[in-house]
């Protein structure tokens, strides 16, 4: 228990990190972060529960008001900021590739990781992002839709690292993956 916790906290530290790699902010208010990839990172390392878990933590330390979001945002205004749907969807993303990667156990944990973080990381997450962006900016959802195309490119290959970082977890520690069945011969070296 007290490992999971500490799994948990760690990997919400390391979306906050990622937040302060510098974001690119597009002229709709919606910046381009590395906090993504900490979000897929969460859901396929540690699965579905306790990814979500995590994602959970760092979404609610961000809205009680610690600036963890990129460029230092936090507090109730993201609720009010054309970001909500993202922030609002971490969690569920996070939950996502986590059961996406469960269930596709039985693939190398690069390949399922990078499905997980496809599915999860960039499809349900955009669709809390489309949605919470066509409720701020007052647009319809395929005006933000067409919106969240900017971010595509970069989206699929945070997706890719997802997938190599994982595989390489799964090479070098795979006990540190829960949800991944190494064969025999890798467990035993």
């Amino acid at each position: 228990m007290e490992k999971d916790l500490a799994r948990i906290a760690l990997f919400a530290a390391l979306i906050a990190i990622l937040g302060l790699i510098p974001a690119i902010t597009l002229g709709f208010g919606v910046p381009i972060t590395a906090q993504s990839l900490g979000v897929m990172l969460a859901g396929a390392v540690l699965g579905a529960r306790q990814g979500g878990l995590a994602v959970l933590l760092f979404v609610f330390a961000a809205v009680l008001g610690l600036p963890l979001l990129a460029g230092g945002r936090g507090g109730l205004g993201v609720f009010a900021s054309p970001t909500v749907g993202f922030v609002v969807g971490f969690p569920v993303a996070a939950f996502v590739t986590g059961l996406v990667v469960e269930k596709l156990h039985r693939l190398p944990p690069g390949v399922s990781a990078g499905i997980g973080a496809f599915i999860g990381g960039i499809i349900v997450m955009y669709a809390f992002g489309t949605i919470g962006m066509a409720i701020v900016l007052n647009k319809s959802l395929t005006e933000a839709a067409l919106l969240n195309s900017a971010f595509v490119i970069g989206d699929l290959l945070k997706a890719g690292l997802c997938g190599m970082l994982v595989a390489a977890i799964a090479r070098l520690r795979p006990q540190m993956l829960p949800w991944y069945r190494a064969p025999v011969s890798q467990v035993f070296r």
